[in-house]
């Protein structure tokens, strides 16, 4: 059976360049960047070269780059970090809306005695500016809100933000896990100190990520041992991932306009088909605002964990919310905050495409999913027979 992917938010296809990149660094280029002798020291070039890679993806200087285990760990330290060099100020600002990744660190950090503040977003997914600047105050340490909602695709105007925050004199930080490789970024333009990303995300390796540190920003290291990365991360480096984040990268500043008119066009198509050929079903986020692969739909009175297990029957691979939220029964938080009513949250399905989806693929969950969503509303107890 074939395997149609439609999942790309929670994970991506390694670029068959990115595994050829990487493939001699396993068993023939294995040595530790940093040894003294020259067989080591060529991964050390190997470094510099994907952290300048890197550095033009983003906009930045390479300097500016500390090479991490992924969007997690760039988080953790991001939050982290920012405290622990800010011991006098105890408060964090955040949304309703961010992937557990900065919710979860910013409820410990509650537990512990500072101040949280998360956010509300409307009922498009959409933040109040006014309502950001009402709570930046004398105490506020971070200001941490992501740059697009990997639920619902929503992007949050984050120049913007970063300049409110930054101009009161708050360290800004934004997990643009979701967004890095889809839409351009400049960062030194940008009044954003620290943002994450993840290789995975962006047709890279998995294990391997990035936290852009700007300069002159304080922040404690989170990883302590060794002079790895210029004493801001221990630990020997990940030279195959490192690499391999390196080039996908450099391919993801090639595809971008690909992704804002092939797979925009592709998300668009099988956008309309499925509201139109399903009754009772609603787009959840800002229509225009948000990313170029990303839709988020709910299917009135059926679940979605059903709609996904016969999806899967026919290859089709797609998600109910954050790939690290699955198993819960709860509805997505994502939705929840947005007010999206309890029989739609629990119908919900996104639908994340890359440039490696084709029309093809698009057109036959186009024929599927109308039949999956009729099929199970007759057997629905909330639909009237």
């Amino acid at each position: 059976m074939r395997t149609i992917y439609f999942d790309n938010n929670a994970t991506t296809k390694v670029a068959e360049q990115v595994l050829e990149e990487m493939r001699p660094l396993f068993c023939e280029l294995y040595g530790n960047p940093s040894s003294m002798h020259t067989f080591g020291g060529q991964m050390g070039r190997r470094i510099r070269q994907a952290r300048e890679q890197v550095a033009d993806l983003l906009g930045c200087e390479p300097s500016e780059i500390i090479f991490t285990s992924g969007g997690t760990e760039s988080d953790n330290t991001a939050i982290k970090g920012t405290l622990a060099a800010m011991p006098h100020r105890r408060k964090i600002i955040t949304t309703r809306v961010e992937h557990p990744a900065v919710l979860t660190v910013c409820r410990e950090f509650e537990n512990q005695g500072y101040t949280v503040v998360e956010l509300a977003v409307d009922k498009q997914g959409r933040l109040d500016l006014a309502q950001l600047a009402e709570q930046i105050d004398d105490d506020t340490a971070l200001v941490t809100i992501m740059y697009a909602n990997n639920e619902t695709g929503v992007i949050f105007p984050i120049d913007k933000i970063a300049e409110l925050v930054t101009d009161r004199g708050v360290i800004f930080h934004t997990d643009a896990v979701q967004v890095v490789g889809k839409i351009p970024l400049n960062l030194s333009k940008s009044n954003i100190d620290l943002l994450s990303l993840s290789g995975h995300k962006l047709h890279g390796p998995k294990g391997v990520g990035v936290l852009y540190v700007r300069k002159g920003t304080r922040l404690s290291p989170f990883m302590l041992g060794g002079h790895q990365e210029a004493g801001r991360r221990a630990g020997t480096e990940n030279v195959p991932g490192i690499v391999g984040l390196g080039k996908a990268c450099e391919l993801a500043a090639k595809n971008i306009e690909q992704e804002n008119s092939k797979v925009k066009n592709l998300r668009d198509k099988l956008e309309r088909a499925l509201l139109e050929k399903c009754p009772d079903s609603r787009l959840n986020g800002d229509k225009e605002n948000r990313l170029p692969n990303t839709t988020n739909i709910s299917f009135e009175y059926i679940e979605g964990e059903a709609i996904l297990l016969m999806l899967d029957k026919y290859g089709i691979c797609a998600s109910s919310g954050s790939a690290c939220t699955s198993g819960s029964l709860e509805p997505s938080h994502v939705l929840r905050a947005m007010g999206v009513p309890f029989t739609a949250a629990h119908g919900s399905i996104r639908f994340s495409l890359s440039r490696y989806n084709t029309e093809e693929q698009v057109d036959y969950t186009i024929e599927k999913t109308p039949q999956i969503v009729n099929q199970l509303r007759k057997l629905s107890p909330f639909v009237a027979k």
